[in-house]
């Protein structure tokens, strides 16, 4: 493996960091030529980042540019999964307006929602009770 340049590694940290904090100067690196799947040692990428910490507004700009909705990290799980999990109803409302599969990951979103009886989460994916 490649050793990583000291200071690629510190971009690349800010720019995870951004993700996480809802920093929409990410935008501004993703508008330059940084992939929006950029993903960090963990498989996360700045969508799953972004969507996991509740930021819906940047969310739903990095799949403008387009970041790969479905994008799964090393332990398989996708943004919308994530957004089930914290409960997060704005971003997954974001997630499945951009085509998000409710099915795909492990474990997937609906599989989420089921598991821990996530009654909104159910309904927006068209579960009935």
């Amino acid at each position: 493996m490649t050793d990583i340049p000291d200071d690629v590694r510190e971009l690349a940290t800010r720019l995870f960091d951004m993700a996480r904090n809802g920093d929409h100067t990410l935008l501004a690196y993703v508008d330059e030529g940084v992939s929006p799947d950029l993903m960090n040692q963990d498989g996360n990428s700045l969508l799953m980042l972004a969507s996991y910490n509740g930021h819906a507004d940047l969310t739903a700009e990095l799949l403008k540019r387009g970041a790969e909705v479905d994008k799964v990290n090393d332990r398989g799980q996708t943004p919308l999964a994530g957004a089930v999990f914290k409960k997060d109803l704005d971003v997954m409302d974001v997630l499945l307006t951009a085509g998000a599969d409710p099915h795909a990951g492990q474990p997937s979103a609906l599989a989420t929602a089921q598991y821990f009886q996530i009654e909104d989460a159910l309904a927006r994916l068209g579960v009935e009770e």
